[in-house]
């Protein structure tokens, strides 16, 4: 082989390869970043992964806010009207945080079931809902419809 073609077919293939680990980093960085989000029906069937980092979304329930006394730890519930996740978070709510209002929580899912928030958004105005908290509220009426449906044949 041309001592020529032979550096060349070198430089190619040590692009090769620096380009492969360069993919492979970027996909192992890409792959800890990723926020999946679960609809407190996937969340209550055990579709969630425990300890993982996620977030979460739906309605806060009326009536389920309970706030701590001594610090800012505040327990709420959240539904998307055919499951419910309680919700626990310590810090500063988001002025827009109500009762009946939508929500997504990131943070991880307990071994008991509660998820641990580390940031909780609210929706921003009076029409704007998450597109993951209205998917997940469409599903849940189609699928209450389907059952209603269902018993009464």
């Amino acid at each position: 082989m041309h001592p020529q073609r032979k550096q060349r077919l070198l430089i190619v293939v040590f692009i090769l390869l620096v380009a492969g680990l360069a993919a492979g980093l970027l996909g192992y960085a890409l792959k800890e970043n990723i926020n999946l989000f679960y609809p407190p029906a996937e969340i209550a069937s055990g579709k969630a992964p425990v300890g993982k980092f996620m977030r979460a979304g739906g309605m806060v329930q009326e009536g389920s806010v309970e706030r701590a006394s001594d610090s800012l730890k505040v327990r709420f519930v959240v539904t998307d009207f055919s499951a419910v996740v309680t919700v626990e978070y310590e810090g500063i709510l988001p002025d827009l945080f109500a009762e009946g209002e939508g929500v997504v929580a990131s943070g991880k899912l307990g071994e008991d079931g509660i998820f641990y928030a580390s940031e909780v958004l609210a929706k921003h105005d009076e029409t704007y809902m998450p597109p993951e908290v209205s998917d997940a509220l469409e599903k849940s009426a189609a699928s209450r419809a389907a059952q209603q449906e269902k018993g009464s044949q």
